[in-house]
């Protein structure tokens, strides 16, 4: 069932992207760059859990299609930022040159640049379905988690990292930062457009923090245990900058409990609010999570 709703809902997120991305002419290495970095291939996690989420809500999931692109966006131009030689210096994203190794370093930060920055305008100009004081508050909120006090704030503190022991709560605010808001943006978005009320809204965001946590964990596995030709990167990155991750201080036996703790507790979640069919989506996709190579 999930894998054949990931892949309708991926080449609706990669439709949708394409044709607000064809929009864009002119500077020309700016508007490939661009679509050179955002249609390579990614799982499209966020954006589909964003349109998961509004169907659970009973929501039409057109009206989520631009937060979802705006969020797609603003993941992939932190990817291309992190690629960057001053940050992980990595040459392989998904198995291809990575933005900067394609067009050029500065080019690279200039079309991470173009993707943040076009996302906010695509979230403002596309959503006309969707009313004006939302729309405040999808941008409030996007704004807040993409930047000091969500991802940036979770990437900085990872970087202050390097190189030193730190301990489990400064661990967890990387994770829960650099990854994890990101992931429950999506979720949140959806509530907000949906309207929810708040005691349903509040499970649906300790889910997506359960999973967002479980993902950067996973994460942490694969640099270790993962295979170069499936995740499309070179593993070892980690080890290799003296990143504090999971492994490093749990060594993996434990990393593992701990990852399957998180998802267990995601899944009960909805096993115990949101009994439907479409509830079931949410179930396999915390297993996903769990079990993903890639």
């Amino acid at each position: 069932m999930l894998k054949n709703y990931l892949k309708e809902k991926r080449e609706l997120i990669d439709g949708s992207i394409k044709n607000y991305l064809d929009e864009l002419k002119y500077p020309q290495v700016i508007a490939e760059g661009m679509k050179y970095a955002v249609l390579n291939g990614g799982k499209r996690l966020r954006p589909i859990l964003l349109l998961m989420t509004l169907e659970l809500l009973g929501e039409r999931e057109e009206n989520g299609i631009p937060a979802a692109v705006a969020i797609e966006m603003i993941h992939s131009y932190s990817l291309v930022h992190d690629d960057l030689p001053a940050l992980d210096d990595d040459d392989y994203r998904r198995g291809k040159l990575t933005t900067h190794k394609k067009y050029g370093e500065a080019q690279g930060i200039l079309i991470g640049d173009a993707l943040l920055t076009h996302a906010f305008n695509v979230l403002t100009s596309k959503g006309q379905n969707i009313e004006a004081e939302k729309i405040v508050d999808i941008v409030r909120l996007t704004s807040q988690y993409a930047g000091i006090k969500g991802m940036i704030g979770g990437q900085m503190v990872d970087i202050e990292s390097e190189g030193k022991s730190i301990d489990l709560p400064v661990l967890q605010y990387i994770h829960t930062h650099k990854t994890g808001k990101m992931i429950s943006l999506p979720v949140e978005v959806a509530c907000i457009i949906a309207g929810v009320e708040e005691e349903k809204k509040e499970k649906l965001i300790e889910y997506s923090e359960l999973i967002g946590l479980a993902f950067q964990i996973k994460d942490d596995i694969l640099d270790i245990e993962g295979d170069f030709e499936k995740i499309g990167k070179p593993v070892g990155s980690d080890k290799e900058l003296e990143k504090s991750t999971y492994p490093s201080i749990f060594g993996m036996e434990k990393t593992k409990e701990m990852l399957a703790e998180k998802i267990e507790a995601a899944k009960n979640i909805i096993h115990s609010e949101f009994q439907s069919d479409k509830g079931k989506l949410f179930i396999e996709l915390a297993d996903y999570i769990q079990d993903r190579e890639k």
